[in-house]
C-alpha cells in the first residue's frame, strides 16, 4: 500500500508534525513518498523520495497552488492514501484535494487497520472511538496530532516539481502570531492540571491549591475548559497550549490523545486517576491510582509543611 505524505513547511522550517506522518507510514509498513513546498536546502529527514516545490515561487501557503502541486504528485505516484496532518493547513487543503479527486476523506485518524483498510477516529468529544471504512480505493486522511510517534531519519532523494501554468487569485502575505492573552503556560516549570475527574467547578480549587503549594501554574484539559470551570487560556493540548515543564501533574485526566500530545514532552509526569487503565498511565513516570478529591488535599498539606 502506497502513501503520499504531505509535509508542512512554515517560516523557513519543517514542522515536526510532518514526521508524525512518517511514523504513521513506518508503523503500518506503507510504501511512502513525501511532498513539501519548501526552500532549497530545507532540512528534511526522510529516507525516501521527496517531491519539493519552490516556496519562493509557490509561497509557504497557497491553497490553490499547493492543491495543484499535490494532485500532480498524485498523478505521478498513484498513492492509495494521501496523508495530511490534522492542522489548519491540512483542514484547508485535504478536502479540496478529496473533492477534486472524488475520493473519500477521513479526518482526525488516530489508528489504522491496514488489513481491513479501516480508520479509527474519535467521536463524542473524544470520549469514544468509531471505525470508518471508505467506499473509494483512494483515500485522503488527516492524522490527529500526537497519535503517532514522529520518525526523523535518513536522507531524502529530492525530486523538484514545478507547474509553470498554475495560477491563483490568492496572495500569501505572511503569518500573524496569535495575540497572547491570559497565562502563558509554555514558560511554566511546574503545571498542575485539572481534568474531568474533578467532578464540578468548585473542586478545581483543590487542584489549584496543589499548584500554589508547588509554586506552579494551574492547567486544565479541554472538557474542564468547555464546561466553563477554567479559563481557556489554561487549556493544555493540541487545541490549547503545548507545554514541556519540568513537572506536570495531571489530576483526574484520563489522557485523550489531544491532551497527551500537548504535555508528553514534560520532563517528569505524575498522573492521579481512579481508573488504573487510564491511557495517561502510559506516559506517566508516576501513576497514582486514587480518588484525587481524597489524595490531592493530603499531598498539598504535606507539601505545605
Amino acid at each position: 500500500m502506497k502513501a503520499l505524505l504531505i509535509g508542512e513547511y512554515k517560516q523557513g522550517k519543517v514542522e515536526e508534525s510532518s514526521y508524525e506522518l512518517v511514523g504513521f507510514a513506518k508503523q503500518f509498513g506503507l510504501d511512502a513518498v513525501m511532498f513539501f513546498v519548501a526552500d532549497d536546502g530545507a532540512e528534511i529527514k526522510f529516507d525516501g523520495k521527496v517531491y519539493v516545490a519552490d516556496a519562493g515561487k509557490y509561497t509557504e501557503y497557497n491553497p490553490d497552488l499547493h492543491k495543484a502541486l499535490i494532485e500532480e504528485v498524485v498523478n505521478k505516484e498513484n498513492p492509495d492514501l494521501i496523508v495530511f496532518s490534522h492542522s489548519s493547513y491540512g483542514w484547508d487543503i485535504a478536502f479540496r484535494v478529496a473533492a477534486d479527486l472524488k475520493v473519500a476523506a477521513i479526518s482526525e485518524v488516530v489508528d489504522f487497520n491496514k488489513d481491513e483498510k479501516t480508520f479509527i477516529v474519535p467521536c463524542c468529544n473524544s470520549k469514544f472511538r468509531r471505525e470508518v471504512k471508505p467506499k473509494t480505493d483512494k483515500v485522503v486522511v488527516t492524522l490527529q496530532g500526537g497519535a503517532f510517534q514522529p520518525v526523523m531519519e535518513g536522507s531524502p532523494q529530492i525530486e523538484k516539481i514545478d507547474l509553470p501554468e498554475a495560477k491563483s487569485n490568492v496572495e500569501f502575505l505572511g503569518f500573524v502570531e496569535k495575540e497572547k492573552t491570559g497565562v502563558d503556560l509554555t514558560s511554566a516549570e511546574i503545571i498542575v492540571s485539572a481534568g474531568r475527574g474533578v467532578g464540578k467547578k468548585e473542586n478545581v480549587e483543590i487542584v489549584k491549591a496543589l499548584a500554589d503549594a508547588l509554586g506552579g501554574e494551574l492547567g486544565a484539559s479541554r472538557p474542564v475548559v468547555d464546561a466553563g470551570w477554567v479559563d481557556p487560556s489554561r487549556q493544555v493540548g493540541t487545541t490549547g497550549q503545548i507545554v514541556a515543564p519540568k513537572l506536570y501533574i495531571a489530576c483526574g485526566i484520563s489522557g485523550a490523545i489531544q491532551h497527551l500530545a500537548g504535555m508528553k514532552k514534560s520532563n517528569f509526569i505524575v498522573a492521579i486517576n481512579k481508573d488504573k487503565d487510564a491511557p495517561i498511565s502510559e506516559v506517566a513516570d508516576v501513576f497514582v491510582v486514587a480518588d484525587l478529591l481524597e489524595f490531592v488535599p493530603v499531598l498539598t498539606e504535606k507539601l505545605k509543611k
